[in-house]
């Protein structure tokens, strides 16, 4: 019997020195990502482009590792007629909406090497949508479908909302964690208490604003990300004219003064921002550290036409900074409207050892 438990106070007064959430490049057993449900789009007459750009996003990330796609239970014969891969299995799973990387488990492991799930609470960003009870409940079915522990941690969370070095450290936003549409009976420090007990960290760094036009309420895979300890990537703005300039400054300030929980000063890598886009007078959220670490590469959305300079140097900064990975791209227009990107639809699992064997 799988364990599946809400944490207590005690218990989690236990959980720094048992569980340990590994960066996004250390090596994947799969990735797991949810198939688009054309009821909950936002543009549902594109559900096609929208599918497009899913498949090739998931053809792209089977090109280095194993895809388990989830499934509407009703689309299930449809979705596997777009695949013919090994690498790629298709599995049926009710849910409401496909951003897996914020209603999927965030996987950890603990110190005898065992793979467990933390199962955050769900409210679809702070019930913009609904319904969301499915995706509520979609990180449990995957953790039983895999016989993986599951821990329910008392926390509204989204798992696009944060990034961890591996070495002790997170970085996450004020706008997002802090937000009263997510937690608001918690304070700053029980919040940071939470998330260091459940994930082993030492240190969290706190940036103020997400994007511009992002209705996550600032998620940190849109504006920074790790590429190794003491090493943060962001995406910065250089027109002053445009509202991402000072949202940029202001994080980038933050960074630069900061130190990791191993005292070292950071390293920041800058990538300039898309040119802005928009659709219906509202700013599309464009990202190039909205990739996501594949075995052996990386996938990342570019956006073309007039972002094309901005395309080539990312892809540049990105082969610099991971000389052994290669840098694969889609096109990041596909699904872009619906208000995510790569990293936003994908979850990683680890590697190590279940409870029950392999």
């Amino acid at each position: 019997m799988l364990l599946a438990s809400i944490l207590t106070e005690k218990e989690m007064d236990k959980m720094s020195k048992r569980y340990f959430m590994p960066p996004e490049w250390e090596t994947h057993a799969r990735t797991l990502i949810s198939w688009p449900v054309r009821e909950s789009m936002v543009y549902p007459s594109d559900y096609k482009k929208v599918m497009d750009g899913y498949r090739e996003i998931i053809d792209a990330i089977a090109e280095f590792e194993p895809v388990t796609v989830l499934a509407h239970p009703l689309e299930l014969e449809k979705v596997r007629e777009h695949f013919h891969n090994d690498q790629i299995d298709i599995i049926a799973l009710e849910h409401d909406d496909a951003w897996l990387r914020d209603n999927g488990p965030t996987f950890v492991r603990d110190e005898h090497n065992q793979i467990f799930g933390m199962n955050w609470k769900f409210n679809a960003w702070g019930e913009k949508y609904t319904p969301y009870d499915l995706d509520n409940e979609v990180a449990g079915h995957i953790l039983t479908h895999f016989g993986i522990d599951q821990l329910d941690v008392p926390l509204v969370m989204e798992g696009g909302s944060i990034h961890v070095d591996g070495e002790g450290t997170l970085i996450t936003t004020e706008e997002c964690l802090l937000n009263r549409n997510r937690n608001p009976h918690l304070t700053k420090a029980e919040i940071e208490g939470t998330l260091k007990r459940v994930l082993g960290i030492e240190k969290i760094i706190w940036l103020k604003r997400g994007l511009s036009g992002d209705e996550t309420d600032g998620h940190v895979d849109n504006i920074a990300c790790f590429a190794a300890p003491g090493k943060v990537m962001m995406q910065v703005c250089n027109d002053l004219q445009d509202e991402n300039y000072d949202i940029t400054q202001e994080n980038m300030a933050i960074l630069k003064d900061e130190h990791d929980a191993q005292g070292r000063k950071l390293e920041v890598i800058e990538i300039e921002q898309p040119p802005a886009a928009y659709v219906n007078g509202q700013r599309l959220t464009l990202s190039y550290i909205n990739f996501y670490f594949v075995n052996n590469g990386i996938i990342l959305p570019v956006f073309g036409g007039e972002a094309t300079d901005t395309d080539r140097q990312a892809q540049v900064i990105l082969q610099k900074t991971f000389p052994t990975r290669s840098v694969r791209t889609v096109d990041g227009r596909a699904i872009i409207k619906e208000g995510g990107n790569v990293h936003c639809t994908t979850q990683q699992m680890i590697n190590g050892l279940k409870k029950f064997g392999f």
